[in-house]
């Protein structure tokens, strides 16, 4: 079920920024499916909120792959938008990712280091141990959280950002995230999404130098409310 404007889970908003928790199923950016994306909606949010005429300013700062849900920044300004993208330039924006896995690592926890080739044509990374071509070079940290009977929550903070990189790598060792068909696990979800969730975002304001934690809390699922 994608997010109408009343079921908006905002996290944060200030007169810069807004942090959104994505459910799974909406689009970050427009593409080729002709869905409206989540800026729209958040734009007729601003808009009804403050009563905003004509035209109103939202930049994307990141993204979430469509199947994935959790929070995703939005800049209200093009002043903070050039500093929020300064701040991911410079690797000022810790990110954790929490994954459920069916085949957990053998290494509880450890750090991924690969090389990453998107393939535009099947919007897909191919993944390389060793240098390879254009291949860029992707690093990840994981730890296991918690296993269950039959899966393990990982949780894992990223050093690169690469399309895809999570899903990718994850699944280079033998631990394809739960319903992601696309990189090799056996069967869907029933939402079409995958577990992938963006749990918590860490950055200093852009604009009021102030730190900023954001926690977006997970979706219900059976296997996130076994989490705590």
């Amino acid at each position: 079920m994608s997010t109408t404007l009343a079921s908006l889970d905002i996290l944060y908003e200030d007169n810069h920024l807004i942090v959104v928790n994505k459910r799974v199923g909406d689009l970050v950016q427009g593409d080729q499916t002709g869905d409206a994306p989540l800026p729209d909606l958040i734009k007729s949010y601003l808009k009804e909120k403050y009563n905003k005429p004509g035209e109103v300013y939202l930049g994307v700062v990141h993204r979430l792959d469509r199947p994935t849900s959790g929070a995703v920044i939005f800049a209200k300004t093009s002043k903070a938008l050039a500093r929020m993208n300064q701040l991911f330039v410079d690797k000022k924006v810790n990110k954790t990712y929490w994954a459920a896995v069916q085949s957990q690592p053998e290494i509880p926890s450890g750090t991924l280091i690969h090389w990453l080739v998107k393939n535009p044509k099947n919007n897909k990374s191919a993944v390389y141990n060793t240098t390879h071509g254009e291949a860029k070079r992707a690093v990840l940290h994981y730890h296991i959280m918690q296993s269950f009977d039959h899966y393990s929550i990982l949780s894992v903070t990223l050093e690169t950002g690469r399309h895809h990189q999570i899903r990718a790598q994850l699944a280079a060792i033998g631990s394809p995230i739960k319903g992601d068909l696309k990189y090799g696990f056996d069967r869907s979800n029933p939402n079409g999404g995958i577990h992938l969730h963006a749990r918590q975002l860490e950055f200093v304001h852009p604009v009021t130098k102030i730190p900023i934690s954001i926690e977006a809390p997970l979706p219900k699922d059976p296997i996130w409310d076994l989490c705590h």
